[in-house]
């Protein structure tokens, strides 16, 4: 599940939203509207987004962070690290190959190094 996915699945479910009811009303299907909660599906384009954000009457700051969160949310990352130092390059493949085995520990100990 991407964050977004997660986030979105949270505010349906506060709100007593079925999968099938949002995804009628949103005029998607609800296997697509499954598969973005479940990140098997890249990003929600930006006009979907707003319908999403409209339809859970999310507003303001609550709708930025949404918005941030489908930004960050695409479950087939790439890594263009040409042009950047052999050990970056080293960094993003270590990186691909291991994260299924890092724990949420350690995890949330690297976004934050990231995020300085």
């Amino acid at each position: 599940m991407t964050p977004f996915g997660a986030r979105m699945r949270s505010l349906r479910q506060a709100r007593g939203i079925t999968l099938k009811q949002m995804a009628a009303d949103l005029g998607v299907s609800s296997a697509y509207l499954s598969a973005l909660e479940h990140g098997h599906r890249g990003r929600p384009s930006w006009l979907l987004l707003q319908r999403i954000c409209g339809y859970l009457n999310i507003i303001w700051d609550d709708a930025d962070a949404l918005a941030d969160l489908a930004r960050l949310s695409h479950p087939r990352v790439t890594i263009d690290t040409a042009g950047l130092s052999p050990r970056a390059t080293l960094l993003a493949n270590e990186l691909g190959r291991r994260i299924d085995k890092l724990d949420e520990t350690r995890l949330e100990q690297m976004l934050k190094l990231l995020r300085g």
